[in-house]
Formats: structure tokens, sequence, C-alpha cells
């Protein structure tokens, strides 16, 4: 069977096509992009789905050489993410599902991170560090749910990149920018260190760098990375000495990042546990983990009726009910393109 995953919960419209093995046949995207030191404004972002939506979705059916008659579910991402957004992509799944008469599947965007990442990754039962935009959390799966070990307490590891890159006047995202200037100093500026048990908080953080941020952009960008990276390296060697995990694996768009990739992977060698990054395409947003997520759920499942597939503006992961067997790692599949 092959299914269709669209993606809309923030700045990214994506659809992709994946068939029963995990084979990724295609995924397009198309990003909204705010003004140089701007954020995302939801209305705007919302407005670009809607106008560039049916050339993305058609776009992934021609890559993948197929048609919505060959298509045998679509899923979409119901939540967490800006309610305008969230909808854009809810009432094109509902229009196909509808008048396809094929399966829909409302699936949490912060699940279809972890579940992309599992398949492309391979490990099996890992210790999760998730961080993007919206999310910054550390999880273990038990007992048909993602448990919480350790999580930011105000805003999160992507938006603290983007806010401080956003008063040096970047364009959002604004995570590689700061990461090609940071890897271009090897000065560091003291700055707020702030680990509460397992959790982290970044708030201080943020109005530090600001503040302290001065001509050296380099210097600063090295600065709030290698303190924030360092903390959440703190959490995550906590949290695995905690739960006895021999796996590790970062996901989300932050996870592009070679700096904390290096970080973690120090961290986890000393603990002697394998450490795995989700591959930098699948890292960000995109239909494919919402459509491989979909396709599992469709295993135990047929399904969930037009009228009540909704949005969730605020949808934790933990309070998902995981009921279908985790990713076959052995499948090892490989993506067509």
């Amino acid at each position: 069977m092959l299914g269709l995953g669209i993606e809309s919960t923030a700045h990214t419209f994506s659809c992709s096509v994946m068939d029963g093995r995990g084979r990724i046949l295609s995924d397009v995207r198309s990003a909204y992009r705010p003004p140089d030191g701007e954020g995302i404004h939801p209305r705007e972002a919302s407005r670009h789905h809607v106008e560039r939506g049916p050339a993305v979705l058609d776009e992934c059916l021609r890559e993948a050489g197929v048609g919505m008659s060959d298509i045998g579910m679509v899923s979409y991402a119901a939540g967490p993410g800006l309610g305008p957004c969230l909808r854009v992509g809810a009432v094109m799944a509902r229009a196909l599902a509808s008048y396809h008469g094929i399966p829909l599947y409302p699936v949490n965007h912060a699940v279809g991170h972890i579940e992309i990442g599992r398949l492309l990754t391979g490990l099996r039962d890992p210790l999760v560090l998730l961080v993007s935009g919206g999310h910054t959390m550390i999880l273990a799966f038990l007992e048909k749910r993602w448990r919480v070990f350790g999580e930011t307490l105000d805003i999160t590891l992507g938006q603290l990149l983007d806010q401080f890159g956003r008063s040096l006047g970047f364009a959002s995202p604004c995570g590689r920018e700061i990461e090609r200037l940071a890897a271009s100093s090897s000065g560091c500026m003291q700055l707020p260190y702030v680990v509460k048990g397992n959790d982290v908080s970044f708030s201080g953080l943020l109005s530090a760098a600001v503040r302290a941020a001065g001509p050296d952009r380099a210097l600063a960008c090295r600065s709030l990375q290698e303190t924030a990276f360092a903390m959440v390296s703190e959490a995550v060697e906590r949290a695995l000495s905690l739960t006895g995990k021999r796996e590790v694996m970062a996901v989300g768009g932050v996870a592009a990042n070679k700096r904390l990739a290096g970080m973690l992977g120090a961290a986890c060698r000393l603990h002697g546990a394998r450490f795995r990054v989700v591959p930098p395409r699948y890292a960000g947003d995109c239909g494919s983990q919402i459509c491989w997520t979909g396709m599992l759920e469709s295993d135990i499942g047929g399904g969930t009726p037009v009228r009540d597939a909704l949005v969730r503006q605020s949808w934790r992961l933990d309070t998902v009910t995981i009921g279908y067997q985790a990713p076959l790692a052995s499948r090892r599949p490989r993506s067509r393109r």
C-alpha cells in the first residue's frame, strides 16, 4: 500500500509518498520565509500554504510516479502547531480522503519526528532527544507512551536560536546562520547555565546573550551554542544514566546542527551508548514523518471519520497512546531519492 502524508504545522508545507516497507518515494516541500529579523506570522504562513499546497501535492505525486488512485491512505499533521497552518493541511487531507474514499489518519507531529528517526537510523529502543522550534524533550518509550525524562521549562532550543538570530537581524529559521558563524570563532563568553534536574531553562540565557552580543557576532553565536548545547548534553547524560538505555537518537530541526551532534556523541561514548542522528534532510518538518507515522497507525486501525478529523494546536506527545508495534529496524529502508 502507498500512503500520502501532509505536513503543515508551521513554516513548511510538505507532501510525501511512501510505501509499506518504509521507502520514501517522494518528499516535496515549500517553506514560508518571513522578512529578515521577523518571526513566523501564522496568517502569512497559512496563506503561503494555501497558495503553494496544490502545487506541492502535484509535484509530490509526479515525482513518485503515481496518481491519487494509487494512494491507499492519507495522513496529516493534526498538531501541535500554528492553528491557521494546521487547518490548511487538515482541509486538504479531509478533501482528498473524502473524494477518493480512502482512510484518513491524524498524526501527532512530534511523534512523527521520532518515528521517521527510528525508521531511518535503525534504532530499536532509544532514548530520544527531540529538539526543534516547538519541542525540547528527552523521551523514552514505556507502556504504549513516550515518557518525558526532561524538557525545557520555558522556550525551546529552536526558539532560543531563532529569537537570538532575529535580534541580530537574521532571517528565520536562524539555526544554520548561527551554526556557520559559531564555527568561525574560538572564543566563548560566560553566559547563564541553567539545568534543574533533567530540565533546562533557556530564557535567561537568551536575555543575557542578546545584551552581551557586540560587533563580534561569531563570538556571540558560539557562546550561545556552547552554553545551550552543554546544558542539553548534561540533561541527556542524566537521563541516560537513569534509564540505562544503550541507544540515543536526536531528532527535530536542531538535530541537524553538527556541533550539537558532536557534543551528544561524546557524551554517549562515555556511557557506552550508541548514538545516531536522523539524516539532515529529514530532521526538519517534512511530509515523510507524517506519512510513515500514519502508515504505522494504519496497521491497527481503519482511520478517523472525516467529521472527526480535527486539529489540536497544543497536543503533547506524552498524551498519545501508541497502539502499533515499534518500527521494524530490520527493514532498514532506503530513500529512492
